[in-house]
């Protein structure tokens, strides 16, 4: 999704082919993926004239997966359980996260007031679009206030007002065609430091100050994330930029 910088528009779908942006005859990306990928072309801009948005604004749904064996691990040694539980191996494992809380990059992330502990986590996110199908992929930097967390946990149920304020995506979709067998590195800067490492994505977190707003602390910090693609068409990168403390790694 994108908006010329000459006319601000809410956001249209777009095709970027390497310097320009073609514009697609839909309302939304999620109805050009829902009618299965398919729509007219009309203007033409070049990159540098537009805006990228988030790719989704308002999804349908959003479900946070805990997909990653040695995730599930570590978490459970933070919290003093035992280990990676049996279910996990049976089910699907997810909490619903807020699809009215969508940021695009550049974008300022409000955050509960207090937090002292703002946290990121670098994810690569999946489209659905039609028949089921996966239309593409995104990233998804997935905003977390531990501190509230870590007392909704406690308690039994959640996460929930330590997850759901906050996510930001894009700024573009990659189709599958585009990122070949999925082999692409992970890697989580904070301050230039890299802090973790995976696979499928590049983020880079860099430090920035920021004057006092409205339910947040003082300072705030900048999350850039990308994911290239085979041909280099698609290849993504986001920003978002937080008010808060400085992120708990």
């Amino acid at each position: 999704m994108f908006t010329p910088n000459e006319r601000e528009v809410r956001g249209w779908p777009g095709r970027i082919e390497g310097e320009r942006v073609i514009q697609l005859a839909a309302q939304t990306l999620e109805a050009f993926f829902s009618g299965g990928g398919q729509a007219r072309e009309h203007e033409e801009y070049r990159l540098e004239d537009v805006r990228l948005v988030a790719p989704i604004r308002r999804p349908p749904s959003f479900r946070d997966f805990y997909a990653f064996e040695q995730h599930v691990k570590n978490a459970a040694a933070v919290v003093g359980r035992p280990g990676v539980p049996d279910e996990w191996y049976e089910i699907p494992v997810f909490y619903f996260s807020n699809p009215a809380a969508i940021y695009g990059p550049e974008e300022d992330i409000p955050y509960p007031e207090g937090s002292r502990a703002l946290d990121y986590e670098l994810e690569a996110a999946a489209v659905i679009g039609a028949n089921g199908k996966i239309a593409g992929f995104t990233i998804l930097n997935d905003w977390s206030a531990r501190d509230l967390q870590q007392k909704e946990m406690r308690v039994g149920l959640g996460p929930a007002k330590g997850k759901d304020f906050a996510t930001s995506i894009g700024p573009v979709v990659v189709t599958p065609d585009e990122l070949g067998e999925l082999r692409l590195e992970m890697v989580a800067r904070v301050n230039e430091r890299s802090a973790r490492a995976g696979t499928s994505a590049t983020c880079t977190t860099h430090g920035k100050r920021s004057s006092r707003r409205p339910g947040a602390t003082r300072g705030s910090y900048r999350a850039t994330c990308s994911a290239p693609a085979r041909s280099g068409r698609g290849a993504s990168s986001s920003t978002a930029t937080s008010a808060g403390s400085s992120p708990a790694t």
